[in-house]
């Protein structure tokens, strides 16, 4: 509950988050605060804030639940039975683009799992496995491996070069990245683990880029070029009559995309079968 009424900032999104009242929210915390002899919460209004305290117990509650979920996944593991919630967080595009199948796949070799797929950004799944959110990331992975997290590399995904047919670069047979910085470029977010790759690209001939327009959802970045507001780096798998692929001598980018877990996390049945299931995926 103390957790719940962190993260949701307001003990009545705690109630809907558990189902259960906003006055038996307030009087656990009450008892949680007596039995701590310290105050967790500032009550301003209707606003919710962590004291010193509770920004202290924050960190060590939520150790203590990722270890009673271990304890319980280890116990459960001990039988062999594939069972139980998966919580899983996956990208947009790699959950439209990779793992269909392989959910098909999974959900009727594994009925007695429980898929809890949040579809988000691969960096927001990535902080999810690093606090114990998340069992699971299926993610574009970072350039520099994280040491925080175990990383597994699932597919290689070649990045490529895209504009409309009718933009100006693609009636060109050969384009240089100083040609295309002349132009405007529709790129995703400055946050997100592709963008640090392309930008690390014009970075390293001391290149500026003219970004126009930035999201995160590659789908909306390709329509944007398919109707000419500029030019992206885009995955191949992308590639379709509504955009060219321009070529550019001596380029060739890719991204990983992966598996993430916590090192200090026992993956349950079902965690090892699903991903086995992409491993088996990728092979073939």
């Amino acid at each position: 509950m103390f957790i719940s009424v962190a993260d949701t900032g307001s003990f009545t999104g705690a109630g809907e988050q558990l189902f259960l009242t906003q006055p038996a929210i307030s009087k656990r915390i009450a008892q949680l605060e007596e039995q701590l002899g310290a105050r967790l919460f500032d009550r301003i209004g209707r606003q919710i804030h962590l004291t010193e305290a509770g920004q202290a117990l924050l960190p060590k509650a939520r150790a203590v639940l990722r270890e009673m979920e271990d304890i319980s996944r280890s116990i459960t593991n001990l039988s062999g039975r594939v069972a139980g919630k998966l919580r899983i967080g996956t990208s947009h595009h790699i959950g439209l683009h990779r793992l269909p199948p392989i959910l098909r796949q999974f959900s009727r070799q594994y009925p007695d799992v429980q898929l809890d797929i949040h579809f988000i950004d691969s960096e927001e799944a990535w902080e999810g496995v690093l606090h114990g959110d998340l069992e699971l990331g299926v993610v574009t992975l970072p350039p520099q491996p994280d040491p925080r997290v175990q990383q597994t590399v699932i597919w290689n995904d070649p990045l490529v070069f895209m504009v409309a047919p009718e933009h100006p670069l693609a009636q060109e047979k050969k384009v240089s990245l100083a040609m295309l910085t002349d132009y405007s470029a529709i790129l995703p977010s400055p946050v997100t683990f592709t963008r640090r790759i392309v930008e690390d690209l014009f970075h390293q001939q001391s290149l500026t880029l003219d970004i126009s327009m930035s999201t995160n959802y590659l789908e909306t970045i390709h329509m944007m070029v398919a109707i000419g507001l500029g030019w992206s780096v885009l995955p191949a798998s992308m590639l379709d009559d509504q955009v060219k692929a321009l070529s550019v001598p001596g380029v060739s980018i890719q991204r990983q995309l992966g598996v993430v877990t916590h090192p200090s996390r026992s993956p349950s049945n079902a965690a090892r079968c699903f991903t086995d299931l992409l491993r088996s995926a990728a092979q073939a």
